[in-house]
């Protein structure tokens, strides 16, 4: 199997910030459930898979973006209001004006409502509401490399949006049993100490999203390295193998000794 021919299921997920007055920004995080197939029990980022339903919606709305991407963006909040109760992108009126603000119980409804098996086109159109896909700023895509033998293959894109006002995170019970809101600095010290696990992907994006202080801070630390394909491979350093991964992208940390790694 060649890189070319490995493609994996596209996959978004959401680094949800919010700032604090006081400290480093926190960062919604969740506890995958024990039972899951893949990165079960690891602490994640909110998201999952792109599906017909997101490039279908995609292909009817302005966006201004590539087909893919913009139904990555969707995926993206969709996954985040089943997953968390958190509608970020989403502005109301229908004339998309920004200052009409989303609240909590229209979040719960279409959450309800993507849970039942409706639509988030059908429900957006319902409730009046429109997507502002600018609201998720691009900040990385991981794929894995096939010598990796990851149970699930995904090629993911990561974004960063705002945590929205009036609105409370609740995990969903049944992928999610537990989420919390740390900074990333504490998150990366709470696994260090045996109060959680992550992933390697997981732990590098922690790594570079402590090296900012605020929301404002992380967006422009995006914008000032490209977005690209990570794809991890096996090196030896110093008569040790290492997994490894680029050291032009904003990561402060490229490698970690291969028989440490988490993976999913």
């Amino acid at each position: 199997m060649t890189m070319e021919d490995d493609a994996g299921r596209p996959a978004a997920t959401v680094v949800i910030v919010r700032d604090r007055p006081d400290g480093p920004p926190d960062i919604l995080m969740m506890e995958r459930a024990s039972t899951m197939a893949f990165a079960a029990g690891a602490l994640v980022f909110p998201g999952g898979g792109v599906d017909a339903h997101d490039h279908a919606l995609a292909a009817r709305i302005d966006h201004g973006l590539e087909q893919d991407e913009a139904a990555a963006r969707i995926a993206a909040i969709r996954e985040t209001i089943e997953e968390s109760g958190l509608g970020v992108g989403l502005i109301g009126g229908l004339n998309g004006d920004l200052a009409d603000a989303v609240d909590g119980p229209t979040v719960l409804s279409l959450r309800q409502g993507l849970l039942a098996g409706t639509m988030l086109g059908d429900l957006l159109d319902s409730h009046g509401l429109t997507l502002a896909l600018d609201q998720l700023t691009p900040f990385a895509r991981w794929h894995p490399a096939p010598f990796e033998k990851a149970i699930r293959v995904y090629d993911t894109r990561f974004y960063i949006a705002r945590a929205p006002d009036a609105q409370e995170a609740v995990a969903d019970a049944t992928e999610n049993v537990h989420l919390f809101w740390s900074s990333a600095t504490a998150t990366l010290a709470r696994c260090d100490a045996g109060d959680g696990r992550i992933i390697f992907p997981t732990r590098r994006n922690l790594e570079r999203l402590a090296l900012a202080g605020s929301h404002a801070e992380m967006i422009a630390h995006a914008a000032a390295h490209p977005v690209e394909k990570v794809r991890p491979w096996v090196e030896d350093r110093d008569g040790e193998q290492h997994l490894c991964i680029p050291d032009h992208l904003g990561y402060p940390v490229t490698s970690e000794p291969f028989w440490q790694v988490r993976r999913g």
